[in-house]
C-alpha cells in the first residue's frame, strides 16, 4: 500500500507531497502506520531515497485527546480511529489540517481555539447550576477534544479571529448552563462570535469524533434566559 503525505519542514517552508510503501498489518490504524513508517532508523520513501521522520502528534492513541487529527483521503479525522480496512483504493493520501498553521509536516497550531476561550473568557468561575439544566447534554458537550475538526469542515470558519466556530459555541453552553451569573454576557458573545454567522451546514455534528450536537447547544443558547 503506497501512503502520499503533504509534508513541510517548517512554518516558512512550501509544503511538498512525499510518498511511501506501506508492508505492515492491514489491520493498522493509520496511526499505527504512521508509526511503522517512522519506526527504522533509516526513514526510505517509495523512490528508494534516505528522508525524514514524518511529523506528526499523538498522545492517547484512543479516540480521546484529539492530537492525531489530519485529512485522511480528503476527509478530516483522528488517525488512531481510522483503520486502513475501511479506506478505499491501494494509495492513503494524507495532509495537514488546512484551518491552522502548519508547524511540521502534520502538526499543525491549533493554539487558536484556545486563545479564543481566553479572549472571551468562556470559563465556568464559579459553579451556579441551573436546578432543570440537561444533564446528559452537558455531559456530552464537556466531552469536546478541541481537536479542530469541526472547524476544519466549518465553511464559516476562515482563521478563527472572528467567528470561533463549534467548539467555541460548545463551551459557551457549558458555561452559561453551569454559572447562572454569566448567562447574559455569555449569550452575547456567543451571538458575536458564532450565532450572527453560523450558516448552520451542521457538517460539525457530522465530523465531530465524540458525536456533539451543537444544534442543542445552540438551542439552549438562542433562547432567553428565565428571569
Amino acid at each position: 500500500m503506497k501512503v502520499r503525505i503533504l509534508r513541510q519542514q517548517s512554518p516558512v517552508s512550501a509544503p511538498y507531497w512525499e510518498s511511501f510503501v506501506y508492508d505492515g498489518p492491514a489491520d493498522n490504524s493509520v496511526a499505527g502506520a504512521l508509526d511503522y513508517l517512522n519506526y527504522h532508523d533509516d526513514i526510505i520513501n517509495a523512490e528508494g531515497k534516505r528522508t525524514t521522520r514524518i511529523g506528526w502528534e499523538c498522545s492517547c492513541l484512543q479516540g480521546i485527546c484529539g492530537a492525531c487529527a489530519m485529512v485522511i483521503n480528503g476527509r478530516p479525522a483522528l488517525a488512531c480511529e481510522t483503520f486502513l480496512r475501511d479506506l478505499k483504493g491501494e494509495e492513503i493520501e494524507i495532509r495537514p489540517l488546512r484551518k491552522f498553521p502548519v508547524i511540521h509536516d502534520l502538526v499543525v497550531d491549533r493554539s487558536s481555539i484556545q486563545e479564543n476561550l481566553k479572549q472571551a473568557n468562556m470559563y465556568i468561575g464559579e459553579y451556579q447550576p441551573a436546578e432543570d439544566g440537561d444533564h446528559s447534554h452537558q455531559y456530552a458537550a464537556a466531552k469536546c477534544l478541541k481537536c479542530g475538526l469541526c472547524l476544519e469542515v466549518c465553511p464559516n470558519y476562515v482563521n478563527g479571529r472572528t467567528f470561533f466556530g463549534a467548539a467555541f459555541a460548545n463551551d459557551c453552553y457549558l458555561v452559561a448552563t453551569r454559572n447562572r451569573s454569566k448567562g447574559g454576557s455569555v449569550r452575547t458573545l456567543y451571538a458575536e462570535h458564532f450565532g450572527k454567522t453560523c450558516s448552520k451546514s451542521l457538517s460539525c455534528m457530522e465530523i465531530c469524533p465524540m458525536k456533539i450536537s451543537t444544534l442543542a447547544s445552540m438551542a439552549h443558547l438562542n433562547r432567553k434566559p428565565r428571569k
